[in-house]
């Protein structure tokens, strides 16, 4: 039997918006459900149709997803023990040159603008910042499927059996990992394909096998590669470009 579901949770699981962006637009009377204007914290069937006005949609047009390549010795988030974050990397001199979307860049770009989906201090590689609320859902989301590729460079002498593990077999914190890919890219560097992200994995999950992780490189989260960004430097996701 169908039960009502609370209409912000409706729309995050839709992928319309985030929760927190559902609240804000049912609070100025921009959702409807069955052509219904709803108030907060309303309900609604799953199978009812939940529609959003033009302003919420103009609205999410109008934020902006960054994609940085993240240097070693930057945090990801809030700033921590001396540590610039990510975000005080993106300023208009610091935008590629190779950038090809027309978007003129203005401080209300960084209102709000949030990594979905972290790189430790000490590695670098694609870094997503985005104020789109769907744009995080699909990359951090533990039901995502959107897939992750690294490049790691190790040191030390792989145990028996050591890659199989790598590749499905190996558990942290009580949790057995999803099913990975895993693969040499060269003498010392391995390639990882992820659907997953948790703290410090794929460290940890070499440290398991024998190996050390000296350097790490996120080169792509699904559909968008990092390409021939520099270090430091950032650029749009365009407004045809899409992780799946």
């Amino acid at each position: 039997m169908n039960e009502p579901v609370r209409v912000s949770k409706l729309l995050a699981e839709r992928g319309m918006c985030s929760r927190r962006e559902a609240d804000h637009y049912i609070e100025r009377g921009w959702v409807r459900v069955d052509g219904q204007v709803i108030g907060l914290g309303a309900k609604a069937l799953p199978n009812q149709t939940i529609t959003l006005e033009n302003a919420a949609r103009k609205r999410q047009t109008e934020r902006v997803t960054i994609l940085l390549n993240k240097p070693v010795g930057v945090v990801s988030g809030q700033a921590e023990q001396g540590y610039k974050p990510a975000v005080t990397l993106i300023t208009a001199q610091s935008r590629h040159a190779g950038d090809r979307s027309a978007r003129v860049f203005q401080a209300s770009h960084l209102r709000g603008l949030a990594p979905a989906g972290r790189l430790d201090i000490d590695s670098q590689g694609l870094l997503v910042l985005t104020q789109d609320g769907r744009i995080a859902r699909q990359l951090i989301d533990a039901d995502s499927q959107i897939e992750k590729e690294y490049l790691v460079r190790v040191q030390g002498k792989l145990s028996p059996n050591g890659l199989a593990m790598l590749n499905h077999g190996l558990s942290l914190d009580g949790q057995a990992l999803k099913p990975a890919k895993v693969s040499w890219q060269n003498d010392d560097q391995l390639r990882f394909l992820l659907r997953e992200g948790k703290k410090r994995q794929i460290r940890r999950m070499c440290e398991m096998v024998g190996l050390k992780a000296v350097g790490l490189k996120r080169v792509r989260m699904g559909r968008i590669v990092l390409g021939d960004l520099p270090p430091g430097k950032w650029r749009y996701l365009g407004e045809h470009e899409s992780f799946f």
